[in-house]
């Protein structure tokens, strides 16, 4: 599709293959692929565009699928001028594109507790996006403002009750790019803190399919919270215990497969299609619901024209 695009200083590609950018390595091209050099070119960019353009914010691309026929839209990826991390006594300041594991480390070098972040795949402004968490804790409970970029190029400060936070879910406005986000942790002993992290990894490496090609949890969890990692945790209303009772631990469709290890991961065995993977997804719902009643949400992303 042909766009009047705007002069920018930072990067921009036509016809931009996502399928390498993405952590189930699926999809097609984007019609452009902006990279800002900093919020001022973001800015600029967005208010000089046309505001009948599309445009999709992307992350690392750890929760999401792009289908196989690309995005006909601007996608904007933030890039090494957005991956900062500054610590301020419990304060933690990171660039949107920071990865949620890099914001743990840096938080506990400095004794504040951010913990919960380090096994979460992707960065952090995706996170709060999605008001990501586990072992019982959410980016909301640890929040304190995010600097947003709107879609026509102004930018405001974002606290907590602009964002209206919810499981899984923020109220971002659409077309809105976060650059910048600021959470408050308890204080901790920072040996403590990694020691904690440590033993959440060996947990999270035990029970999930980290060498495999996934996109993390594929389903919201039916109950509405996430799993808290403690021993009196309870499994009847988990996306990966609905859909083992519907009999579907390692079911495949094509190159993707819901996981043996955990059910709730779906992964790319190798030579899997965007369709193959939401398409499996879609049985998975449907089997779910005949089985049980319930419907699965999905908590991957889908986007983009199938071929």
């Amino acid at each position: 599709m042909s766009y009047d695009l705007p002069a920018v200083r930072g990067t921009l590609t036509p016809n931009r293959d996502l399928s390498g950018l993405t952590w189930l390595r699926v999809g097609g091209p984007a019609d452009w692929f902006f990279q800002p050099a900093d919020v001022a070119d973001l800015s600029a960019f967005l208010t000089a565009l046309d505001p009948s353009v599309p445009i999709f914010p992307m992350g690392v691309g750890s929760n999401l699928i792009v289908r196989d026929g690309g995005l006909r839209a601007v996608v904007i990826r933030l890039g090494r001028g957005f991956n900062g991390i500054e610590v301020d006594g419990d304060t933690v300041t990171a660039g949107a594109a920071a990865l949620d594991a890099h914001v743990a480390r840096k938080a506990a070098d400095a004794g504040v507790d951010l913990t919960f972040l380090r096994t979460i795949p992707g960065a952090i402004g995706g996170a709060v996006r999605m008001n990501a968490g586990c072992y019982g804790s959410y980016v909301a409970d640890v929040f304190v403002q995010a600097r947003v970029v709107l879609r026509d190029g102004t930018i405001r400060t974002f606290e907590a009750d602009d964002l209206n936070f919810q499981y899984r879910q923020s109220d971002l406005p659409e077309g809105a790019v976060l650059t910048h986000v600021t959470l408050r942790g308890p204080m901790g002993a920072p040996n403590a803190l990694h020691g904690r992290m440590a033993d959440q990894l060996a947990k999270r490496d035990a029970t999930q399919p980290t060498k495999d090609r996934s996109a993390g949890s594929t389903f919201r969890n039916p109950a509405g919270f996430s799993s808290t990692g403690q021993d009196d945790d309870v499994h009847d209303l988990k996306a990966w215990k609905v859909i083992d009772d519907a009999g579907l631990r390692g079911a495949r469709r094509g190159g993707a497969q819901m996981s043996e290890k955990h059910s709730n991961f779906m992964i790319n065995t190798g030579q899997a299609t965007a369709a193959d993977l939401e398409g499996l997804g879609e049985e998975v719902r449907k089997k779910v619901y005949d089985s049980s009643g319930i419907t699965l949400e999905w908590e991957i992303m889908r986007v983009g024209d199938p071929i």
